[in-house]
């Protein structure tokens, strides 16, 4: 499909699924180059009213009728078959074009589109390099996949040729982007159910950084990255604390409630000093990818080092809901072991008196594949209590049950409702513990109902 011819030829786009935090950015973008927005999604929400308060309209619930004079409809891939939207497009030969697609396209028509994959990390050091070029006064347009309150949202259209675009691999989503610069945090085991073998996972991101027309920007601490990259004909940039980086990390050093300072060498000659503001080694990582990023589309490193530590989180990653009788309410998107070991490592850094974690599994595959881990990574808490398992786009064909992980987990528990959850965390919560919810699924929810139980406490 020629997005970039379409969208030459015809100016009224509806979005299916407008109030979507990914669609968000690109109707951002698309309304303030002039063209005439209108859109439909099941339930009002913070999306919704922003859009609204712009003066898009946007109709709750799905009809035929709501696509009116449309040229171009807009589809997320969340959309159920069938929809009368699509239904109605497709009978009046309006082409339907995929939310990929489309920003695929918004990245090629940026100077510097810096789109950031690995299978960890990727909100939070798109977070990092949009708060530091927006500090700095270089006007970045974004599309982030967490909502980042400096910008108030998913994402921002901004007037300079700087794009910051989180670049997701599942289902091969970041191959239809046109990347300037390529950057990979890291390549883990993950999303088997769609690659099936690492070798075609790794094979994927090969080809995303194949697509960079500038250059590709990846961490050399990754063995699975480097292996990736070998021989590529690309200008490769690498950061890291290995030997040999363009942007060396060096001097790193834990302060209290697990943050780090470091310093950093850049391929200029200069040097700078980095104090970050979330906890957790594994952000002196994200941070040295942000900040790579930011010197080679041109911002100075006196800007990175003053606005790097202003980043302080963004949605659902490590995000701090409050302190309620005196525990400590905290949601995290960790939904991988390897994620969950680095958010439970820093939690027990900082100082609680208890580490409780609360766990919900997302797809069955990857619950099966990687039970072991699950239950190593989760066990760094002091106690585990689980939810059932999230199945997402899958049956349970797989024969697993939330029942398996508690069998290896000592003195874990599960429930089947999140009410159950959050009654029995609110129970055993002693005064200063932490309790943190895990999970890519809808267990935010059950974060905010131990927060209102605690109140009432």
């Amino acid at each position: 499909m020629d997005v970039e011819s379409l969208l030459k030829k015809h100016k009224k786009l509806h979005f299916v699924g407008i109030g979507g935090s990914g669609m968000y950015p690109l109707v951002q973008i698309l309304f303030s180059r002039g063209y005439e927005i209108s859109g439909s999604d099941n339930l009002i929400s913070d999306i919704v009213e922003a859009e609204r308060n712009m003066g898009i309209e946007v109709s709750i619930g799905h009809s035929a009728d709501n696509i009116k004079d449309a040229e171009i409809l807009v589809t997320t891939a969340a959309l159920l078959p069938g929809n009368p939207e699509v239904m109605r497009a497709e009978r009046l030969g309006i082409p339907v074009i995929p939310r990929a697609e489309l920003l695929g396209f918004l990245t090629g028509g940026f100077d510097d589109a810096v789109c950031i994959s690995g299978t960890h990390g990727k909100t939070t050091t798109a977070s990092m390099l949009t708060t530091v070029l927006f500090l700095s006064g270089m006007d970045p347009s974004a599309v982030i996949g967490g909502k980042l309150p400096l910008i108030g949202g998913y994402g921002r259209s901004g007037k300079s040729g700087i794009m910051v675009c989180e670049a997701c691999e599942f289902a091969d989503t970041f191959l239809k982007l046109d990347p300037s610069y390529s950057v990979i945090l890291n390549i883990d085991r993950d999303h088997l159910d769609y690659f099936k073998t690492v070798k075609n996972l790794k094979l994927s991101f090969r080809r995303f950084a194949e697509k960079a027309k500038k250059a590709v920007i990846a961490n050399k601490d990754d063995k699975n990255t480097v292996e990736t990259l070998e021989g590529i004909d690309k200008k490769v940039y690498f950061f890291g604390e290995s030997e040999g980086c363009d942007f060396r990390v060096f001097d790193v050093e834990k302060l209290e409630n697990a943050r780090y300072r470091f310093s950093m060498n850049f391929p200029n000659g200069s040097t700078g000093d980095f104090t970050l503001s979330v906890p957790g080694k594994q952000n002196v990582s994200n941070a040295a990818a942000a900040l790579a990023s930011a010197h080679l589309v041109g911002c100075d490193t006196d800007c990175s080092q003053r606005y790097i530590r202003e980043f302080t989180g963004s949605g659902r990653r490590f995000e701090k809901l409050g302190v309620f009788s005196d525990v400590t309410i905290v949601d995290d998107y960790a939904h991988h072991p390897a994620e969950i070991e680095v958010t439970l490592t820093a939690a027990k850094e900082m100082g609680f008196s208890e580490v409780i974690a609360v766990f919900q599994p997302f797809t069955f595959s990857r619950t099966k594949t990687m039970l072991n881990e699950f239950a190593e990574a989760l066990s760094i808490a002091d106690k585990v209590v689980l939810t059932e398992i999230m199945g997402a786009r899958e049956k349970n064909t797989f024969g697993v049950y939330t029942t398996d992980l508690v069998e290896k987990i000592p003195g874990s528990v599960w429930f089947k409702e999140f009410e159950q959850v959050a009654e029995y965390c609110t129970k055993i919560a002693n005064p200063k513990s932490l309790i943190i919810t895990l999970g890519c699924g809808d267990v935010y929810k059950v974060a905010r109902m131990i927060a209102e139980r605690l109140k009432n406490r």
